[in-house]
């Protein structure tokens, strides 16, 4: 031992007798050893240096126990002893693969097992149970933290002693025997912790020590099974006795057998004389029969690997090792854990499980805290169903929801075991508890169908036809035999998996017997791979040369005048697809697609337009012509394009457009789509008819003799339902099958296997049969059969018929005319330029059956090419790659120019000469070191708001334009020279469309921005109705609450800049009485306010959208006024009496001739009634105005529509002119009509950003469209409700 180290344990004490004297410096000491423990290297030498010393024996549990009063002593020994007893797993983080690791870490084992041995004391139990009682008793005011860690530490001392594994090898302990967990739990019995135990789980105001407790509670019961426990105390019932008698029954029918044989096997003389006997058939290494030298009636047991040494076998072959271990504990012992079962389900079970799961939901546990969960529902829901059974008590984990938590911890525990393959061992251990406690619930529930009570029935009926209709469940079972991995997993898993499949089918025959249209939930993935190109005959191929010249006269005039007449000509076609994958400059060959399909459907004006889009995207090497391409040119051009052969995409599969908005693009395209059918018992069983199924329960079945009588029985029931239900017998044609049978028929205890025994000889009769009419059954025996084979072996092989059956069936030889043939089509195409020579050869060959890899394969082999690589596809496409050193100063020029802009990269995207893809880009500007990060790049949010300087639409507003109308003509302009195409091609439209949503987006984002502008409205009458009812039932205060919660928010998200959804928490009594009554619930949603979405939600919530002046409007809403009707009728005169000071508000495109009763008014603002005479001094010229404004529609003009015409522009902006000039003249009277007649209008426009944002806006439209509710935590809500809108804004 270190010598400080020996020094500082010296200074503890000393122990004379039974009385321990310790040290004046003793707590400095202790203190010592703590800090020593906390700088120990990584070979725990310290911990092992104490525990080889008894430091714990001889020192500090006798100071416990001794001198418990001195509280500073006594909080830092049980420091100490927290840390020394802490598990080696903690200490090494995992069991060392190192010889000299393991060696230590065995070494803190056996000291763990020592200390656990000194703790089975009722004295040391005792002081603790004293200590925690003590101050269990405080109060939660009169709690220090102090007491809270102490509480928490013995604790942890206690669990840490319990977790210690027992040493089999140096107790040497049977059943029935005490041993030193045994010990340990008696004291701990003696001394009320466990009374202690179960206050902590069952008390409200303990919930913090929960799954403390529970981890406690599950190391003591962790060599018990509950079926010992429930039936601790009791008579033996019939039962059990007829099964002790059926069991020695068959050991001595065995015992029998073996002796008679032996009987039988001694001769008359001794054995020097047996002789030596030439086996004829059987060869030995040479070409001589073997030469037998020993009694013929060994002879059966004759190997020829009898005398050679056993093969190693590799050990990750090597089968799964069991890890849990049972054994039966003293009656004493069990007796005192069986009272604590039934105390535990009385009074903790359901609060402590609900309080458990919660926190794992909520992932306030620590990691794996779950298996003591699933450990425990799974202990307890089975002493519960052995030792009179109440539903009641375990109703907590008898739910949808539980199956639901227990199959998604399934599928985490297998993933996990595939991933961490170096700890596969611990993900196997807690998938092996998952399915345990599986099992129990089905077991639970299969109990409750037996219940005297009707609501127990009924509940049961209920929870199964859930589980049933679900997929998920249905298929956890085929999945789990599909996996099952017998080096990873052990038998006992197999085993509870084959029990627990038994018990699910039973149950589901059983529901589906006697009914009939049974529906259940089925779910389909469609999966739509990515086509691959290949020429098809379809679009110019498919029709003859004379047609293609009668289409082209027919198209000639069509467009010559086209070309000539350029009104005609759309300029906005997009020829490429910006969503596509494909990098746009490797759409050229789409492109050409793209403008033959227009010419082929007789469509001129859009061919022409594709053509002159495609030769500015693409100007390399003038593949669509040159820029200064005359008319006839052009028109020849055209006409190439329509006669050649172009490679084609070929036809994606039909699905419906509903799937296909939800689908995921990525290296293909799948969609789940979730319907109903009608469910049928016998074609859910064929689905088990398959060898993987299969396998697994033979891999079983060869323990027969070590399983129990209930699991033999269930996997001969599945064998019967394959063999005899489904007639499916040839599946269990097998050799290693047969000669399991023979073992199990010539068994001496064949007799107590009456089942076996009955479905093996059933299976053999049918073989037999088989085989004397089909010789081949007996090859057939070698392999695993699937369901083709099966029908083959009784209806006869098939031989494939030429180009017939699955691909992999080779073809028919090569024959001499067609080998000349592809040799002359070889010669023919191979020095053609960028042309694949072999799609060309597959075209005109007269053997179209032939594939690609066949024909290349046969070139080679006929020595006409060297390799197989000689005939890579030809990539289509431009594929710059190269960046010239002109590009990357344009990048940079660009990058320079558009930095402080909100979105750089699109910027970049929209003004670069050489178009290239988005990620092309970015790799650019982090290679030239312009940013560091990709998130440099992304598109900047702007904070919603009205901004500070006068909008476009303002001014056009000011002016005396409707911006409305001018938007709405715009759209006219634009729709009329896209009137003739929009219908005919999709491709082609879809920025006029994508102008088109955003215009009716904002028309309806400002129309109903005017809606919801007044006070007088609607929604504010609803709010005052339910105002004042709540006023009549005596709510004001929660209420006046709401009101200020409300106004807390808004000022807290206008001080942060964000707005995350604030829960709305009650404080005092009054409010969570208001928050649980129905009418103060309808309020709340009126208002906006969301309910808890799920259950890992516990209150309501503000939402994020409600902006804070929304928010500071509702609470206006909530103040109880009387006089409403009296108080808009006295706005409408104010706003008569100052119609100039709502100038600014009004807007002169409302019609004058609006009906009264469509009126609105909107909330009074003092604020914005402000006299406007300083404005008026201010206010430039009307010739200045003019200028501007026409200035304004021209780059309005030209940023939307470059097509429109010059004199357009001029038109408008004398029209403009013309209203400015009668807006001096009528001035009055218009202000007159519009106080009467005009609503308020809140405009926000934002086009000064419109191009950058274009393309999100229509995407968050579509996206809209598809998924109505784009809140995430909203979609959670199993339950539709109908909220208030407060004002529509963009969903994200």
């Amino acid at each position: 031992m270190n010598c400080e180290l020996l020094a500082t344990c010296s200074a503890l004490g000393y122990l004379e007798g039974d009385t321990y004297h310790k040290e004046s410096d003793c707590l400095e000491g202790v203190k010592d050893l703590i800090r020593y423990l906390r700088h120990e290297d990584d070979s725990r030498d310290i911990r092992q240096q104490l525990g080889a010393a008894q430091i714990l024996q001889n020192d500090l549990l006798p100071m416990v126990v001794q001198h418990h009063q001195d509280k500073a002593l006594f909080d830092a020994v049980i420091r100490l002893m927290v840390n020394l007893t802490q598990p080696a797993l903690l200490c090494f983080g995992k069991v060392p693969q190192d010889p000299v690791f393991r060696h230590h870490f065995l070494q803190v084992v056996s000291y763990l097992q020592g200390y656990k041995e000194a703790f089975a004391n009722e004295k040391v139990f005792g002081v603790l149970s004293e200590k925690l009682y003590d101050l269990l008793q405080l109060d939660w005011e009169q709690r220090q933290e102090e007491d809270n860690l102490l509480i928490e530490r013995i604790l942890l001392l206690v669990r840490n002693i319990l977790h210690v594994p027992a040493d089999p090898d140096e107790e040497k302990k049977v059943d029935d025997d005490a041993s030193i967990h045994d010990k340990v739990l008696w004291a701990i019995h003696m001394s009320g912790m466990d009374d202690l135990i179960k206050f902590l789980a069952s008390s409200q105001t303990e919930q913090q020590w929960t799954l403390h407790v529970l981890e406690i509670v599950s190391l003591m019961f962790r060599e018990q099974t509950a079926e010992v426990l429930a039936s601790t105390g009791q008579s033996r019932s019939t039962k059990e006795k007829e099964k002790d008698t059926h069991e020695l029954d068959l050991l001595r029918q065995r015992e029998m057998a073996e002796k008679k044989s032996r009987n039988f096997h001694r001769g008359s003389r001794h054995s020097r004389f047996g002789g030596s006997y030439i086996v004829q058939g059987l060869k030995a290494i040479g070409d001589r029969d073997v030469v037998y030298h020993k009694a013929l009636h060994n002879f059966k047991s004759y190997s020829h690997d009898t005398g050679k040494a056993i093969r190693k076998v590799p050990k990750r072959k090597q089968l799964a090792k069991e890890t849990l271990e049972k054994r039966r504990s003293a009656i004493n012992v069990r007796l005192f854990l069986k009272e604590f079962c039934i105390d535990f389900l009385e009074s903790c079970y359901n609060r402590i499980m609900y309080l458990v799961k919660d926190n794992l939901i909520r992932e306030k546990s620590e990691q794996h805290d779950e298996t003591y969960y699933l450990w425990s529902m799974a202990f307890f829901m089975a002493f519960n169903r052995m030792y009179r059974f109440r539903a009641e008590l375990v109703s907590e984990t008898v739910s949808v929801r539980t199956f639901h938590f227990i199959d998604q911890n399934l599928t985490t525990y297998y993933e996990m075991m595939l991933m961490d393959k170096k700890e596969y061992t611990s993900w196997s251990r807690r998938m092996h508890l998952a399915l345990k406690a599986y099992q129990e619930v089905l077991m639970t529930i299969n109990e409750m169908d037996h219940a005297k009570d009707e609501v127990v029935r009924e509940s049961s009926k209920v929870i199964k036809n859930n589980i049933f209709y679900l997929m998920e469940f249905r298929e956890l079972f085929l999945t789990l035999f599909r996996k099952f991995d017998e080096t990873k997993q052990p038998r006992s898993f197999l085993k509870d998996l084959v029990e627990t499949t038994h018990l699910f089918l039973k149950m589901l025959e059983k529901f589906c017997k006697g009914k009939n249209n049974i529906l259940v939930q089925k779910k389909k993935v469609k999966r739509k791979k990515k086509s691959k190109a290949h020429p098809q005959a379809h679009g110019a191929q498919a029709r003859s040369p004379a047609e293609l010249e009668k289409l082209w006269c027919s198209l000639s005039e069509q467009l010559s005048s086209c070309a000539n007449n350029t009104e005609g000509v759309s300029e906005e076609v997009v020829p490429f697809d910006a969503a596509s994958d494909i990098p746009v400059e490797e759409q050229r060959v789409e492109a050409m697609v793209k403008i033959q399909d227009a010419l082929l459907a007789n469509r001129g004006a859009e061919a022409v337009s594709l053509l002159r889009a495609a030769r500015e995207v693409w100007p390399e090497g003038d593949v669509f012509g040159s820029p200064n391409l005359e008319l006839e040119e052009e028109l020849l051009l055209l006409k190439q394009i329509l006669t050649v052969e172009l490679p084609r995409q070929s036809p994606p599969e039909p699905e419906d457009t509903e799937e296909l908005d939800n689908e995921v693009e990525d290296e293909e395209m799948a969609s789940v789509q979730v319907s109903e059918t009608e469910f049928n018992f016998m074609d859910y069983m064929k689905r088990f008819a398959n060898c993987n199924v299969i396998k697994p329960y033979f891999l079983l079945l060869k323990n027969y003799m070590k399983n129990s009588s209930h699991t033999n029985h269930c996997i001969v029931k599945m064998l019967h339902r394959i063999a005899y239900d489904l007639k499916m017998d040839a599946l269990l044609y097998q050799l290693s099958v047969f000669c399991l049978f023979n073992k199990i028929v010539s068994d001496p205890a064949a007799s107590t296997y009456k089942e076996m025994v009955g479905l093996a000889k059933y299976i053999l009769n049918k073989f037999f049969t088989l085989a004397a009419t089909n010789h081949k059954a007996f090859v057939e025996l070698l392999f695993w059969k699937n369901t083709n084979t099966i029908r083959e072996m009784f209806e006869g092989y098939q031989k494939p018929i030429d180009g017939e059956g699955d691909g992999r069936k080779k073809p028919t030889k090569w024959t001499p005319a067609e080998e000349e043939e592809l040799r002359n089509l070889y010669l023919r195409f191979k020095e053609v330029e960028d042309v694949d020579v072999i799609e060309n050869i597959m075209a005109h060959l007269k053997q179209q059956k032939r594939t690609r890899k066949q024909i290349a394969n046969h070139l080679v082999s006929m020595g006409l090419a060297d390799s197989i690589k000689e005939f890579k596809r030809i990539r289509k496409g431009i594929g710059i790659v190269i960046w010239t050193e002109d590009q990357e100063m344009e990048v940079q020029r660009l990058f320079e120019e558009f930095q402080e802009t909100d979105d750089v990269l699109g910027n970049i995207l929209k003004n670069i000469t050489v178009k290239r893809s988005r990620a092309k880009i970015v790799e650019k500007l982090i290679s030239m070191g312009l940013v560091s990060d990709r998130k440099e790049l992304h598109k900047k949010r702007k904070k919603k708001g009205k901004p500070a300087h006068m909008t476009e639409e303002e001014f056009l507003n000011e002016c005396g334009v409707d911006a409305r109308e001018g938007m709405l003509s715009d759209e006219e302009e634009l729709s009329d020279d896209y009137d003739d195409d929009e219908d005919e091609d999709d491709d082609h439209d879809r920025e006029l469309a994508e102008y088109k949503v955003q215009r009716r987006k904002k028309e309806e984002k400002m129309s109903k921005q005017e809606d919801r502008a007044s006070t007088g409205g609607p929604s504010d009458r609803v709010l005052q109705g339910l105002v004042r009812v709540m006023h009549q039932e005596g709510l004001a205060g929660p209420v006046l609450w709401l009101q200020n919660c409300l106004n807390r928010t808004a000022d807290n998200r206008e001080e942060d800049g964000i707005s995350p959804p604030v829960p709305i928490v009650p404080l005092t009594e009054e409010n969570e009485d208001a928050m649980e009554n129905e009418e103060f619930q309808k309020l709340l949603k009126k208002v906006g306010i969301r309910p808890p979405a799920n259950e890992q939600e516990s209150f309501w919530r503000i939402p994020s959208k409600l902006s804070p002046e929304q928010l500071r409007r509702l609470a206006t809403c909530l103040v109880l006024r009387e006089d409403l009707d009296v108080t808009q009728t006295s706005e409408a005169e104010k706003e008569q009496h100052h119609p100039q000071s709502d100038k600014c508000q009004q807007t002169p495109s409302e019609e004058p001739h609006q009906p009264s009763s469509d009126k609105q008014q909107q909330l009074p603002n003092d604020g914005q009634q402000q006299p406007s005479n300083d404005k008026q001094e201010n206010q430039p010229s009307e010739e200045q105005r003019a200028e501007a404004l026409r200035a304004l529609m021209q780059a309005r003009k030209k940023k939307r529509t470059p097509i429109l015409q010059e004199d357009k522009v001029v038109e408008a902006s004398t029209t403009v002119e013309n209203k400015l000039e009668a807006d001096n003249s009528d001035n009055e009277m218009r202000v007159e009509k519009k106080a009467a007649s005009k609503r308020s209008r809140l405009v926000d426009s934002e086009d000064e950003d419109m191009e950058a944002t274009e393309a999100a806006e229509s995407r968050n439209l579509d996206k809209a469209h598809a998924e109505p509710e784009s809140d995430s935590e909203e979609n959670l809500i199993p339950v539709k409700r109908k909220r208030p809108r407060i004002e529509e804004e963009e969903e994200d």
